[in-house]
């Protein structure tokens, strides 16, 4: 049987889906119609999706790292969280943030975070589902959750979250933060909100508002997919605040990518080559700002 075609309507009607409508019904009868029928479909989708069977590229038993799930102090009330360090680091280390996509704190982030510890961070990955009994193991219902979070209460608890690891006593106390997706778009606002957060990186996170800019602390280094319209459509108004107003700011646009290509777990949207280069600027970025 020859593999399914995957176009790029079809992707872009599966990030309308998952950003955007939340319908997933309407979602499978856009994909029936541009597969050619049900069955087509029924095998694309998955492939659209993420797989979290595929989300290791670091084992949780990996002897190099520690890992454990903690909670500490949210903005109001308690935050659940993936911490992951070295295992055999002498000394005390930069931290970085690690935020999650509009699925939550999955096994993919987790991934990450681990991934983040190898460089040579205290690495925390939030669940900012905590206030509502944290990340389901069904990913529209941890979309629907998202979508209903009240956005000052999670910036109170980004905030929060740079505070704890400030004092974390691993931690130099230069904290940093990476986010994907809806995560980037929390790395600019915590960006705006957090005047200690020494550095932010975004992967096709939504902008912050321009009027928002001036109160931008932290270095920023933004990576967008040339693909993705819908973010993408914020980049120049965001581009000439940070140059109106002299920040440290860095901004790659990945031709030919669509919109997650970092996540590796999605076989339709990841993108080994953009990820890769994404990753060693992000890695070293980090580790000159946190130095």
């Amino acid at each position: 049987m020859n593999e399914p075609v995957i176009t790029q309507a079809m992707i872009d009607a599966y990030d309308e889906y998952t950003h955007l409508t939340l319908d997933r019904r309407r979602f499978m009868e856009t994909l029936t119609a541009l597969a050619g029928s049900a069955a087509a479909a029924a095998a694309i989708a998955p492939m659209l999706a993420a797989n979290s069977a595929k989300a290791e590229m670091i084992a949780e038993t990996d002897q190099r790292i520690e890992g454990e799930d903690i909670t500490y102090p949210g903005g109001d009330g308690e935050m659940k969280g993936y911490l992951v360090r070295p295992a055999n680091a002498s000394g005390k280390l930069p931290a970085v943030i690690v935020i999650h996509e509009n699925r939550g704190l999955n096994p993919h982030i987790r991934d990450v975070a681990r991934r983040m510890a190898l460089e040579g961070f205290v690495a925390l990955a939030p669940d900012f589902l905590s206030p509502d009994g944290g990340t389901p193991n069904d990913e529209d219902k941890a979309r629907e959750m998202i979508g209903a979070l009240d956005a000052a209460a999670t910036n109170e608890n980004a905030v929060a979250t740079v505070t704890f690891l400030q004092g974390h006593e691993a931690s130099t106390g230069n904290v940093g933060a990476i986010g994907f997706c809806w995560g980037g778009g929390v790395v600019n606002r915590l960006a705006v909100n957090s005047p200690d957060l020494k550095a932010g990186v975004a992967y096709y996170g939504a902008q912050p508002k321009a009027e928002d800019v001036p109160r931008i602390k932290a270095a920023m280094l933004l990576h967008y997919a040339g693909l993705d319209e819908r973010i993408n459509a914020g980049i120049e108004d965001y581009r000439k605040a940070l140059t109106a107003n002299g920040k440290d700011a860095t901004i790659h646009v990945y031709d030919g990518v669509n919109h997650a290509f970092n996540n590796d777990t999605s076989a339709a949207r990841y993108n080994k080559a953009a990820a890769d280069l994404a990753w060693s600027r992000t890695v070293e970025f980090l580790k000159a700002k946190l130095a």
